[in-house]
């Protein structure tokens, strides 16, 4: 994972939830400086014990999923940002990071592998969600390489995956209304076995439709990005 992530010196990297410090130790060893995120104030002078003298470890003892990352950097520096991530706040915390992709430069995450697998899905898979939409919105994701159960203690029931995401810059795609956008994008898959007429009967209409070149009687999973983001900006347009 170390090597994945390739940690240089002068970097601003910040680890989230680092538990008892089994990455952040290389890290820090290869960084010379690491930022951690890390809830359970029991750990914290485990943490500070561990590190010592190994370089400098600056530690917020607060909850990541509202944590303000913009706290931590400035325009000219980027974040880079990973963990170990609990299974329960997966999905949550990325989309509270994508919500401040600008200030950071790439995420490594080891996550269940299902998610992962969800994050990388492409439109057709019984994968492919509105995870995989948003996220594929704003990053480039890459699945690094799987992790099985015995890598931990005690072993989970599942495997594991190390993914990188990348932010765009630019967006290779802009809906003209992101807020609109990501309500789309949740409300189609929310009924992903209705078809499209169907399950965004609240926010669609027969002629937002013809005007984006969609098929009103396709299921979400078919849409790529570019459709679910031509479908919001047909309706903005039109309404």
């Amino acid at each position: 994972m170390a090597d994945a992530i390739s940690p240089q010196a002068g970097e601003k990297i910040i680890e989230i939830g680092p538990g008892k410090g089994a990455l952040t130790l290389p890290l820090l060893e290869r960084s010379g400086a690491l930022t951690v995120i890390e809830l359970d104030r029991d750990l914290i002078d485990l943490l500070r014990k561990m590190v010592s003298g190994k370089g400098d470890l600056e530690i917020h003892n607060q909850d990541v999923l509202t944590f303000n990352f913009s706290s931590l950097t400035n325009t000219s520096t980027l974040l880079r940002i990973t963990g170990n991530l609990p299974y329960n706040i997966s999905t949550p915390l990325i989309f509270h990071l994508l919500k401040q992709h600008h200030l950071i430069q790439d995420m490594h995450f080891l996550l269940q592998k299902e998610v992962v697998d969800r994050l990388a899905a492409k439109p057709g898979s019984g994968r492919y969600g509105r995870l995989s939409v948003m996220v594929q919105y704003h990053c480039q994701v890459e699945k690094l390489f799987n992790v099985g159960p015995g890598a931990f203690t005690p072993p989970p029931k599942v495997d594991s995956a190390f993914v990188r995401l990348k932010p765009y810059t630019p967006l290779p795609w802009q809906a003209t209304n992101h807020k609109h956008f990501s309500m789309l994008v949740k409300q189609a898959f929310s009924q992903r076995r209705k078809t499209l007429r169907r399950s965004l009967k609240n926010l669609a209409e027969d002629k937002d439709f013809v005007l984006s070149g969609i098929d009103a009687n396709l299921r979400p999973e078919r849409l790529t990005i570019t459709d679910f983001v031509n479908l919001s900006n047909s309706i903005i347009e039109i309404h």
